[in-house]
């Protein structure tokens, strides 16, 4: 089959932000996200961002309008949320992010009435109904599809990186598995999620929708699942291996990562350099990692089987992209993540406040609503760091 891909302009950014509907009182999840979508009316039918149904009925969706810079796409989700809180706040509904709610239970929770969602859960069954995983998706515009999966392939060196700085959900339907993202090895149980296929071009990706839909696995391209995929609709690549993130300004932070790195790989493919990844039983391991230690990883960073901690990995190559970010008008977006890296990631703060609380996970979903509402907003964040565009 021929799968076009958009025309986008060079580097533009989008941002999804799922998040989740819980009682203000409990932190238990509710399932009143049509509710408020029915109390927000057309109030977002001339705005920049759309908010959205997902999966379940605790979960809604925000979505920015195409970014030239990373604080456009946040401001709209910004702007999106406070829309949002004109129908949460009268209700005694709280909003919250992280890969996983620290005790919810997935018999507990409904599906969203659309076809689609009903025939996930019926094919995969246990699997899908245990689906209460939340993410951020970041979107980059790459202006050639024969760049699409080198980028893809060369990024994947990356994503325990990404999955790192985004890991939130160390406790899952009341209990600590030990993993700083365990969302990101539920979610991979899903068909034709998890790792990318290592494909060469663009005709390779065809080739394996044929495969697919004639087979049945999947009717197009946007069941696609993949923690880094192409999404031909829009001309990006989509980077979907994050926890939720816990902050505003910790998202604005990864999205500048991605977006510079994707530029970065760009420029390279026009020098004519190799960004060839590593080899895929390497990303699958480093991929692992990631998820289990988080932060404190030991990663397989080139094809000689390197490995260095994740944190001094990171910090080397913030330095060698640094001024991509200063170009791209995110320097200080981008600067978040050294926040990241010294004040610890969403899952270490969940378990300190886990211990703090004597195994209480009402008291960090509690933490995880007051991080979500009184948290820096992205303007105070960025007027407390020194760096500028």
């Amino acid at each position: 089959m021929t799968e076009p891909f958009a025309r986008s302009a060079r580097s533009t950014v989008g941002i999804e932000w799922e998040l989740m509907l819980a009682d203000g009182e409990t932190g238990d999840l509710v399932p009143r996200a049509p509710e408020v979508l029915e109390a927000l009316g057309e109030e977002a039918a001339l705005e920049r961002y759309t908010i959205t149904q997902e999966l379940l009925t605790n979960t809604v969706e925000l979505t920015s309008g195409i970014g030239d810079t990373v604080a456009a796409a946040v401001d709209d989700i910004g702007d999106a949320i406070a829309a949002l809180r004109t129908a949460t706040d009268p209700r005694g509904i709280e909003l919250l992010c992280a890969g996983s709610h620290p005790f919810a239970q997935w018999y507990d929770q409904e599906v969203t009435d659309k076809t689609r969602y009903h025939s996930l859960i019926e094919r995969t069954q246990w699997w899908g109904r245990n689906m209460m995983i939340w993410g951020i998706h970041v979107h980059v515009g790459v202006e050639d599809v024969t760049k699409v999966f080198p980028i893809i392939n060369a990024l994947s060196v990356y994503l325990p990186h990404l999955q790192a700085l985004s890991a939130s959900s160390p406790f899952w339907a009341g209990e600590r598995t030990g993993y700083a993202s365990n969302r990101a090895l539920v979610f991979q149980q899903l068909p034709t999620a998890g790792l990318p296929w290592p494909l060469p071009d663009w005709s390779a990706f065809e080739r394996y929708l044929d495969d697919m839909v004639a087979t049945g696995v999947m009717e197009d391209a946007t069941e696609v699942r993949w923690d880094i995929r192409p999404a031909p609709r829009w001309g990006t690549i989509e980077v979907r291996a994050c926890d939720g993130m816990s902050t505003l300004p910790e998202l604005a932070a990864v999205a500048a990562f991605v977006q510079v790195m994707v530029e970065h790989f760009s420029r390279l493919l026009d020098d004519g350099a190799d960004i060839s990844g590593i080899q895929p039983w390497f990303v699958r391991e480093n991929k692992w990692r990631a998820a289990r230690y988080g932060l404190d990883a030991l990663v397989i960073v080139d094809r000689d089987g390197t490995q260095v901690p994740v944190r001094d990995h990171l910090r080397a190559t913030m330095d060698e992209v640094a001024e991509i970010a200063v170009e791209l008008k995110c320097a200080r977006e981008f600067a978040g993540l050294e926040r990241i890296l010294a004040g610890g990631a969403s899952y270490a703060r969940q378990l300190l406040v886990a211990e703090a609380a004597d195994g209480d996970l009402r008291e960090v979903v509690r933490h995880l609503i007051r991080e979500f509402r009184a948290g820096p907003t992205l303007r105070d964040h960025l007027a407390s760091l020194s760096v500028h565009d």
